[in-house]
């Protein structure tokens, strides 16, 4: 099953270059994305229940993740909300998790554990589905 996913990352060839990996390795279908805190939030709330994934980096070209975080709070069961960021410290990963995160990647060396984690997740049966 694909995962509809939306990314927030501000930086392009990051941000191309994970979509073209998670959807030749991990079925993921990309719905957009975002490069502020405003804008994820705002698209993430209008399209309610709608997505599956979103996939968040911490520093944005506006605000934070983890007011993306914050925002998602409140989500439906079954969607998931992932961080991945160059900032993966233990109190980060901590403070993600607080604000709801569901898993923490590092940028540099834990992509394939985000392939991993979002594999598994397109295995898994989806709410209502």
């Amino acid at each position: 099953m694909e995962l509809k996913t939306y990314i927030v990352e501000d930086n392009a060839t990051i941000r191309e270059n994970l979509i073209g990996t998670l959807e030749e390795l991990a079925s993921i279908k990309p719905l957009g994305w975002a490069e502020t805190e405003n804008e994820a939030k705002g698209w993430l709330a209008q399209h309610g229940g709608q997505w599956d994934l979103a996939i968040v980096d911490l520093f944005l070209k506006q605000g934070s993740g983890l007011g993306v975080l914050e925002a998602c709070r409140g989500r439906p069961l079954g969607q998931r909300v992932v961080v991945l960021s160059n900032y993966a410290t233990a109190d980060m990963r901590k403070r993600c998790t607080q604000l709801g995160a569901d898993a923490v990647f590092d940028k540099s060396n834990e992509i394939d554990a985000l392939v991993e984690y979002c594999i598994a997740q397109g295995e898994q049966p989806q709410p209502g589905a």
